[in-house]
């Protein structure tokens, strides 16, 4: 089974190559850079992989694939400008579109069609819990959610099985979140961000790349999917946590106007949040390797 993967040397995409090759899939690589890819997955150590660099043979390639993962996007943690915003919102938006319209000319066209998108689809709420079934909230990122989506959906205008993984704050190792948290704490300066009451939706990247994984063979499930684990915590707990972990300590908080300074608007991503459970992945049978903060810490922050 050959499965078509926009945003392979990504953070996700260079921990789900592997697994994808371990579960028997041919990764077939949409990249932009080839020697990028080639850098990232060599060929002596990965000779399954293929990759395609040429946007205008997408339909031809997606007609050899059965599956198709879209994890492409500019990365959100950065200082939002208007014109940073823009180019958030296109990252995902104009990828999308351009997959979907080259499945539209593929024969045969994929059978399934997983698509990235984000718990930000929710909005922030102290107070809320999330599930699958909730409504959109109503901030920049929930808009760009909403757009990123219903672009995906329209594979379903042609029989292709979507879901849209919404996806929380990722924890692997050697990048993602884990990557710009750690250092303060190595440091003893770590401690919560904001007021720490503030809800953390987190995820193991292993669950990540299981879940993908899970979709792909799980022909009942469509629709959105929270990518989260089942037990989130708040800021507090997640910093006093991996403070445990590291036998440092998690007592400096970083106040938030500091953070708005730095980040202006993007800073709502580490002061605002949201309690986002998987209900329907627990509802159809997945069994998450990371349930529990303390194990994932412990994983990631080793080595």
């Amino acid at each position: 089974m050959k499965i078509a993967l926009v945003g392979a040397t990504g953070f996700i995409g260079q921990t789900l190559v592997p697994r994808l090759i371990a579960a028997d899939q041919i990764p077939v690589l949409f990249v932009r850079n080839p020697d990028k890819a080639r850098r990232c997955f060599p060929a002596a150590r990965f000779p399954q992989v293929e990759i395609v660099s040429d946007s205008d043979v997408w339909p031809q390639a997606l007609g050899t694939c059965q599956g198709a993962v879209n994890l492409a996007g500019e990365p959100i943690s950065a200082r939002w400008t208007a014109e940073y915003k823009e180019r958030i919102l296109a990252s995902r938006r104009d990828t999308t579109r351009r997959l979907v319209e080259a499945m539209t000319q593929a024969n045969p066209k994929p059978r399934v069609f997983i698509s990235a998108s984000a718990v930000g689809y929710y909005g922030a709420s102290e107070t809320a819990r999330f599930d699958e079934t909730s409504a959109p909230g109503e901030d920049f990122l929930a808009q760009v959610c909403q757009v990123w989506e219903k672009e995906a959906l329209v594979a379903e205008t042609f029989g292709t099985r979507v879901a849209l993984l919404r996806l929380g704050i990722v924890l692997g190792c050697g990048g993602g979140a884990l990557a710009k948290i750690l250092p303060p704490f190595q440091l003893f300066a770590g401690g919560p961000l904001g007021t720490g009451k503030q809800w953390f939706s987190w995820i193991d990247i292993e669950d990540v790349a299981g879940l993908i994984l899970w979709i792909l063979q799980t022909e009942t499930v469509t629709g959105a999917v929270n990518a989260t684990a089942p037990n989130p915590v708040r800021m507090a707990e997640f910093c006093q946590t991996l403070g445990d972990v590291l036998n440092r300590p998690a007592w400096l908080p970083a106040p938030s106007f500091a953070l708005k300074l730095l980040l202006g608007e993007g800073a709502q991503l580490v002061l605002e949040g949201q309690q986002v459970l998987p209900q329907a992945a627990l509802n159809q049978g997945y069994e998450f390797r990371y349930p529990q903060l303390r194990e994932s810490l412990l994983k990631n922050t080793r080595g």
